[in-house]
Parts: C-alpha cells; structure tokens; sequence
C-alpha cells in the first residue's frame, strides 16, 4: 500500500512526533508492514516539478491511491476560497488538492488535531477559516461534505492528537493495510477506539495523588493537577499514559496537566489551560461518567484519609517521604 502525505496549515509537528518514534523508527515499521510513502514532504527526495507530477497522476488517476494523510488544518479563507494556503508552484489551493486527491483514495486520514478538527489554528476567532478535513471542530461538514466516505466506505479517520503519538499513526496505517479497520472501530469523533477508548488518566503516575485528592498548587509540585493546575485526564480520549512516547514520556509524566489534545475544540477551553475553572470552589469539569455529587462526597473522605507521605509529596518538587513497609505487629 502507498501513502501520499499532504501537510497543510499547522506547525509540522505530528510528523515531527512520528520521525522520533524509535525502537521501531516510523521508516522500518511501515516497510515491515509492505506500506511506503509515494510522497511526504519530509521524508521524500522529489521536488518542485517531480513533485507536483506526482500529484497531478494521482489525481488523473494515472497513479493508485491507497491512504491520503493530511497533516495541518485545511484553510478556507477567504470567503471560501482556500487561497489563504496555495500548494507552491501549482496555482490552486491546498483545499482544492486535498477534496480532488481524497476523492482518488481508498482511504483518507487526518493526522492530528488540526487535520481532525481545525485545531489550534481556529483559535481566536478562526480568522484563516481553519477547518479539520470532516470536521469543522465538533461538527461534521469540513473542508469535505458531511456525508463524505472513501471507497471501502469508512469517514476520514481521525488520528487526533496534538501531536498525535507515532504509535496511533503507524497502527492505523498498519490496520487499514490488514483491513482490519471498519467503522465500528471509530468512534463518534471519527477516532480509532484503540486509543480513543481510553482515558489519559489510565496510567498517570499521579494516579495515588489523585485518588487522596491531593493536589499541586505549582506546576513544579508532584501532586495531582486536576483541582488547581486544569489538568482534564479524567475526561480526556487516549492512552498516553498506557503506552508513553518512546515507552517514557507523556504530558503528566513530564509534569504538565493534560489539555485534551485528542478533542475537538481543545483550543478554546475558555480559560488558561494551567487553572481549574471552580464554581464555589468546586471543579467544573468532573470525571467522565461520574455524578457531582458522588464526586464531592468522595473527595471528601479521600482529603481526610490522606496520609501524611502523599499530602506531603503532593506539594513538594521532589519525594519527601518516601513510602515504607508496613510494620508487622
């Protein structure tokens, strides 16, 4: 199977996030797969007139068309026109490129949250007319019709993340080659439930912290960073923290809240992605699924069984007290 990969407006960051992946590198894994880039404009030696050769015998249909990745958000301004974005040398509009070449492939795929939803570049009132390939943040009817679906019948997939893990790109591109992805293995976002169906709060080593509801104030402290540090890892798709970048990292392993970058509209939580929006000094956004009432009560009888190590560590940048055996009477 071939890929061609379009990056649109955003900050290159998703392939970025796939050209660190290591231990497989992204290059290995697909070639294991039998899945080569036809074209990526980080990875591929054709230039200017080659390039745009490449493009136009797929569109033709002179060259088949696997799997089209689109990295970046699809710009539609101005007044719909696309022409904000112009794919270089071609004198039509990335919009343009990306709806024509779609159209050829047996499968289309937006590669992070930009390409999903619009992502960061609709912030701020979406002066460019950001959009994700399907969806227009939460809604569907993007740069492609709402009814839009590829040849074997599936929506845009929608590998959000920002950046997205390599591992979520490369399983993705490995199951549609095994055509082992259906619609029924993506959910009402459009994203692979493999990933999606799990919560960024599965696996967070602030986990024991966050059971006591012992919380951080700063973002150097250890503790949880649900109640002051606007930390959504209860409410948040993926499983960052189940399998890390490179088997290490993840946002609350480093220390900084999770912002639900996997979401649409993440952008624009309407407050400072470091605090907690509280209502009488009650958090506004709660676990997924869990009543406000059965949370409160909870929270509660945790704060006061906290034990002095965890409400000790939480505020400190380092363990204080480590954790000891328990004395046999």
């Amino acid at each position: 199977m071939n890929i061609l990969w379009l990056q649109s407006g955003g900050c290159g960051g998703c392939t970025m996030s796939l050209l660190c992946a290591e231990n497989p590198n992204i290059v290995d894994t697909l070639a294991d797969a039998g899945i080569r880039f036809l074209w990526h404009p980080a990875l591929s030696i054709e230039t200017g007139q080659e390039a745009r050769a490449l493009l136009e015998a797929v569109e033709v249909g002179e060259t088949p068309l696997d799997i089209l990745c689109v990295e970046g958000a699809l710009l539609t301004g101005p007044k719909g026109t696309g022409r904000f974005h112009m794919l270089s040398g071609t004198g039509r509009p990335m919009l343009d490129w990306a709806r024509a070449l779609a159209s050829r492939a047996r499968h289309v795929m937006a590669v992070g949250t930009c390409a999903a939803y619009g992502g960061i570049p609709a912030a701020g009132g979406n002066p460019a007319g950001a959009v994700g390939l399907h969806y227009d943040g939460s809604h569907t009817g993007g740069a492609l019709a709402a009814d839009f679906r590829d040849k074997a019948g599936l929506p845009v997939i929608n590998v959000a993340g920002c950046p997205t893990h390599p591992d979520w790109v490369t399983e993705t591109l490995m199951l549609l080659a095994a055509g082992a992805l259906s619609a029924t293995d993506l959910d009402r976002f459009g994203r692979p439930r493999f990933y999606a169906d799990h919560l960024v709060h599965h696996g967070c080593p602030k986990n024991e912290f966050y059971e006591y509801k012992a919380s951080a104030r700063e973002l150097s402290e250890l503790g949880c960073m649900m109640e002051h540090l606007g930390c959504v890892g209860t409410q948040a798709m993926g499983d960052c923290n189940i399998r890390p970048w490179n088997g290490q990292g993840s946002c609350t392993r480093g220390g900084y809240p999770c912002i639900a970058c996997t979401s649409p509209e993440f952008e624009e939580p309407n407050h400072p992605f470091t605090e907690t929006p509280k209502i009488a000094g009650i958090p506004i956004g709660l676990p997924s699924d869990m009543p406000k009432a059965w949370f409160m009560a909870l929270a509660s009888l945790s704060k006061a069984a906290t034990p002095k190590r965890v409400g000790t560590n939480a505020i400190s940048d380092r363990v204080r007290i480590p954790p000891g055996a328990k004395e046999r009477k």
